[in-house]
This record gives structure tokens, C-alpha cells and sequence, in this order.
């Protein structure tokens, strides 16, 4: 009785998403001044986070429409291949931008040099490939579980470690590749936002003047949201679902991570930026 709910509110939440993280890309490609590393970042991540949430949310509003849960195992293995790939992809460019804003806040007159194009289309390559390979690793791997005929997968889409629960054959390997991608794409690159960030505060309490620490803080502002939000709701889900042998709380932390959070942060940098907001405004006005 609340499919018919539930398929409007994740359909809104979809469009949502997709327009939004489009807007940002937009307003970043026909705005000269917004071409810095910090937003051609967060294009990437804009572009990513449309990706991430596209693996999941059409298959699940058609299985909705539809009435019909159904997946094949080709369609099960692309949707896990792409969800690691953008949901690796999110972790390491938010490590870049993290990274951008160290050195924008720690050593600001050597910035541009720093951070010049070529840097800044190396780190957004590396980030793409080691996504790419992490996913692949994973993704190979679970080629050679053997499964049941008919299976059923307590969630709204192919996540690994609910698939890998099912497995008839061994996953002792799957199991050692997951927590090794986890901790070299997931467990380093929050080690380095942490690091970059204690030593943004560090250099932020050595101002004197309070509009000067207000100003450099402005600057991380929006990236600390994103990442805390992002990070927040992704150790949710392993949390619950490590708490609880119940997937419906795991459900709720997922949907969090896979569709919210990439609807949020178009929001978090548009309203707490005046260059996105002007650049948007000139966008919509044309």
C-alpha cells in the first residue's frame, strides 16, 4: 500500500539529485572565474555523486512501477561494479579537495604553484583509476563464487556484502579483497582529511584577527559539511548493520549514504557559497 509513496518520494529525491549536481556542473563550465582547482573538484564530485546515486535508484523505482524485483546476475554485477567505483570515486576526490584546501589555508602564497592544472588533472585521473581498479579487484574476485538458482537479497540493490552472504562457495578471498579495498580506498583516504584538517585548525587558531579566522574557515566550510555527512551516514550503515543482525535499520543508514547525502550536497556548497550562487543565478538567468 505505500509503494505508490515511496515511488514518488524516491523519484523526487532522484530528480532532486540529478538536477541539482547538474546545475553545479553547469554553473562551474560557463563561469570563467569558477575555472580553480577547488571547483573543478567539486565538478568531479558533482558528476560522481549523479553517477552513484543512478546506479540504484532507476532499478529501484522500475522495480516499483513494475512490480517485479527481479535481477539478473549480469545486471547484479554491473550495479556492484559501479556502486564501488563511484562510491571509491566520492572518497578520494573529497581527499583531493581536502588536500586543495590545505594548501589554500597552510601555504597560500605558493598555491598556484602548488596546485597547478596539471597536478589537478593527475589527482582527478588517479582518483578515477584507483576507483576503477579497486572495483575491478572486487568485482573479478566475486566472479568465482558460485550462488543458488533463485536467491533473495535483503536489500533495494546489489550490495556486496549482503550478495557475498548468499554465496554457496567459499568467500574467504572475497572477504581479504573487501577489507583490503576498504582500508587503502576508504580507511587512508579519510586518514589523510583528518590529517589535512588538524592542520587547517592549526593554522587557523595562529590568526589573530577573528574576521581573518572566519574567513578561512568559510573557505573549508562547505567541504567539512560534505565530508561529514558523507562519512556520517557511510559508517552508519557498516555500524548497523554490524550492530544488528536486522537489515532494516541497515536499509534506512543505506538510503541515507546512496541517495540523501548525494541530494545534499549540491545544497551544502550552493548556499553556503556566494561565487556558486552568483554563477548560478547568471546560469539561470540566460
Amino acid at each position: 500500500g505505500l509503494q505508490p509513496f515511496f515511488f514518488g518520494l524516491f523519484l523526487s529525491l532522484y530528480l532532486v539529485t540529478f538536477t541539482g549536481n547538474l546545475l553545479i556542473i553547469l554553473a562551474i563550465i560557463s563561469d570563467s572565474h569558477l575555472h580553480t582547482p577547488m571547483y573543478f573538484f567539486l565538478s568531479n564530485l558533482s558528476f560522481s555523486d549523479i553517477c552513484f546515486t543512478s546506479t540504484t535508484v532507476p532499478k529501484m523505482l522500475w522495480n516499483i512501477q513494475m512490480q517485479s524485483k527481479v535481477i539478473t546476475y549480469e545486471g547484479c554485477l554491473s550495479q556492484i561494479f559501479f556502486f564501488i567505483v563511484f562510491g571509491c570515486l566520492d572518497n578520494l576526490l573529497l581527499t583531493v579537495m581536502a588536500y586543495d584546501r590545505f594548501v589554500a589555508i597552510c601555504h597560500p602564497l605558493h598555491y598556484m604553484v602548488i596546485m597547478n592544472p596539471q597536478l589537478c588533472r593527475l589527482l582527478a585521473l588517479g582518483s578515477w583509476c584507483l576507483s576503477i581498479m579497486g572495483s575491478l579487484l572486487e568485482t573479478l574476485t566475486f566472479l568465482r563464487l558460485s550462488f543458488c538458482t533463485h536467491m533473495e537479497i535483503p536489500h533495494f540493490f546489489c550490495d556486496l556484502p549482503e550478495v557475498l552472504k548468499l554465496a554457496c562457495s567459499d568467500t574467504l578471498i572475497n572477504n581479504i579483497v573487501v577489507y583490503l579495498v576498504t582500508v587503502v580506498l576508504g580507511v587512508f583516504p579519510l586518514s589523510g582529511i583528518l590529517f589535512s584538517y588538524s592542520q587547517i585548525f592549526s593554522s587557523i587558531l595562529k590568526i589573530s584577527s577573528a574576521r581573518g579566522k572566519y574567513k578561512a574557515f568559510s573557505t573549508c566550510g562547505s567541504h567539512l559539511s560534505v565530508v561529514s555527512l558523507f562519512y556520517g551516514t557511510g559508517l552508519g550503515v557498516y555500524l548497523s548493520s554490524a550492530a544488528t543482525s536486522s537489515s532494516r535499520s541497515s536499509l534506512v543508514a543505506s538510503v541515507m549514504y546512496t541517495i540523501v547525502t548525494p541530494m545534499l550536497n549540491p545544497f551544502i556548497y550552493s548556499l553556503r557559497n556566494r561565487d556558486i550562487k552568483r554563477a548560478l543565478g547568471q546560469l539561470l538567468s540566460r
